[in-house]
């Protein structure tokens, strides 16, 4: 209980600090992406400062997300590989019958009369 007023606490803190950098930085910026042509640029975006930032800290999330998830792949791999190993050993010792679908089967219980 605590620890989801918590949170909700910190991320409206958040939304309210986030809030405050857009009603602050409404005016419009221009970025241009042709390092060659300072005149007449290829790739321009002008949009108000704060929807750059938001759309910049979506793509690093992601992008960090992304390698995150690469660099844990051997991770993975080994897991998959020692669950595969440990399946067999389990049905020998008796201790769990070998299966070979190991999803959770969902049970529907029958309505309440």
């Amino acid at each position: 209980m605590i620890r989801r007023l918590l949170t909700a606490l910190v991320l409206i803190l958040v939304a309210l600090v986030l809030l405050a950098f857009a009603v602050a930085n409404r005016q419009v910026v221009t970025v241009s992406l042709d390092p060659f042509d300072q005149a007449n640029p290829a790739v321009v975006f002008s949009q108000p400062l704060y929807l750059l930032v938001f759309a910049l800290l979506i793509v690093g999330v992601v992008l960090g997300g992304c390698a995150a998830w690469l660099r844990q792949s051997k991770w993975r791999g080994r897991a998959r590989r020692a669950e595969a190993q440990l399946g067999p050993l389990r049905a020998q010792s008796g201790r769990e019958p070998a299966r070979s679908d190991t999803r959770p089967r969902l049970v529907i219980p029958p309505p309440a009369a």
